[in-house]
């Protein structure tokens, strides 16, 4: 089995997706494995799943977990999993192409030949690079990692995306057990924690298309978690000491 790059896909009813998506994957050159972490998806999602393992054997994984437990725990699960079995390089995707796969091999090589310890697929790198959201959910996005940037005093644009490659040192420096979000605002807070501990956070441009198959998870109170949440944050990093071991 190879344990260079392994990315992660949490899943909820996304039966209209997922043998897509993982057959993208699996057609990319450099061996990428994929592990699912499905949440009980009452539409058979997980079946889809189990299917395609034979056909690709010891390069797609499942965890299967008892229902919505939100999607940083849904992370952290497959970060624990993937620093057990060893892997290099640990990728956070969506399932619903909203992420291009494509991209996955430009976040590798910021990594592995670039010099980045986290590579972020960023859609305000370049411009606002957004296919198919109302205007109104795009300043949403826009406005919010701006304020991001302004309370942490982070330099990145693109605070809350969910398209990113870790090197295994940084999941292994961050205590999973002191992420306190849950939610999408989870995405900002693994970014402040990697970038207080000192490591390379480089964005790379991306162009996001918003999902075509299957029904959107977002919504404005998944933003609301993210704003009253990050003062909390930059607050608490006051009181605590960021030192690699």
């Amino acid at each position: 089995m190879n344990k260079d790059k392994i990315v992660i896909i949490p899943t909820y009813n996304e039966k209209d997706n997922i043998e897509a998506i993982i057959r993208k994957v699996m057609s990319l050159n450099g061996n990428f494995n994929v592990l699912i972490v499905e949440d009980n998806s009452p539409d058979g999602t997980a079946a889809i799943v189990k299917k395609l393992i034979p056909e690709f054997k010891e390069r797609i994984f499942i965890l299967e977990r008892e229902g919505k437990l939100g999607l940083g725990t849904a992370y952290i699960d497959g970060f624990r999993w993937a620093l057990e079995n060893n892997y290099s390089y640990i990728f956070e995707m969506d399932a619903d192409f909203s992420h291009n796969p494509d991209d996955l091999i430009r976040l590798y090589e910021a990594c592995a030949t670039g010099g980045a310890d986290m590579a972020i697929g960023s859609r305000y790198i370049s411009g606002i690079n957004v296919v198919n959201w109302p205007m109104g959910r795009v300043l949403m996005s826009y406005y919010a990692s701006a304020y991001v940037r302004f309370v942490t005093g982070m330099k990145i644009k693109d605070t809350t995306a969910g398209f990113k490659c870790y090197s295994k040192k940084v999941l292994e420096t961050i205590d999973f057990n002191r992420i306190k979000f849950k939610g999408y605002a989870f995405q900002i807070e693994m970014k402040f924690t990697a970038w207080k501990f000192g490591f390379n956070i480089v964005e790379v441009p991306i162009i996001f298309t918003d999902r075509q198959e299957g029904n959107s998870k977002m919504s404005g109170g998944i933003f609301g978690e993210a704003i009253g949440g990050v003062i909390r944050m930059k607050w608490s990093s006051f009181f605590r000491k960021y030192n690699r071991e």
